[in-house]
């Protein structure tokens, strides 16, 4: 079932509201600039000046849109999570009828867009620059807990509680940590991390998220 993935641009302020095609054109070009300027030079080589170099605009157009890079950079994350929950939301429509047998492609997405979108595994989702990156009320993760909830309980058909929160938001923790080891140092990622990642995660959500078959 499809949900759409709101969580992360909620609290993105940019400083004019993209409401026409062109300018939602321009937006993306930015975010896409300082994408590629994050895998060429890291985020510290992402500047007002640079992003308006490698999006062939000017300076005067990304501060139209955006006041700072602190807020470029937070509405690339944003644009990240939407990605990967879109990605999601498809393996999650594609699995077959077994508890948590969506967990794999959800998993695999996450790995997908760290060896292929342009900045994200140096980014992701703003963690590695501030844990409520996102949102000052939430982690970033906290938040993908809570969409991946809202996602179980329409798959299965009940309200989401704060136990199946905590549980989800412990598993994405795990996986967090393994996953960053796992591409620190190998940016097609550390199999054995990966598959440990892979093990202890989804015996965790098997455990103490016991879901039935739909």
């Amino acid at each position: 079932m499809n949900s759409s993935p709101v969580l992360a641009t909620d609290k993105v302020i940019m400083r004019t509201e993209p409401v026409q095609q062109r300018s939602a054109e321009r937006i993306t070009l930015l975010l896409d600039a300082a994408a590629a300027l994050i895998d060429d030079t890291g985020i510290d080589g992402v500047t007002t000046s640079a992003v308006a170099k490698r999006s062939r605009s000017s300076v005067g157009v990304v501060y139209r849109y955006f006041p700072n890079i602190q807020s470029l950079l937070r509405a690339l994350a944003a644009r990240n999570m939407e990605r990967y929950l879109e990605r999601v939301w498809e393996g999650v429509e594609n699995s077959p009828p077994e508890a948590w047998s969506s967990f794999d492609s959800t998993l695999d997405a996450f790995i997908e867009m760290t060896r292929n979108e342009p900045g994200f595994r140096a980014l992701r989702f703003g963690d590695v620059i501030d844990q409520r990156f996102l949102s000052p009320e939430l982690s970033n993760n906290a938040m993908l807990a809570r969409a991946f909830a809202e996602q179980v309980s329409r798959t299965y058909g009940f309200q989401p509680d704060d136990e199946l929160i905590f549980h989800l938001e412990v598993a994405i923790e795990i996986a967090s940590g393994l996953l960053t080891r796992a591409f620190q140092l190998d940016k097609n990622g550390d199999a054995r991390f990966i598959e440990a990642t892979r093990e202890l995660c989804g015996s965790y959500l098997r455990t103490h998220i016991p879901l039935p078959r739909t």
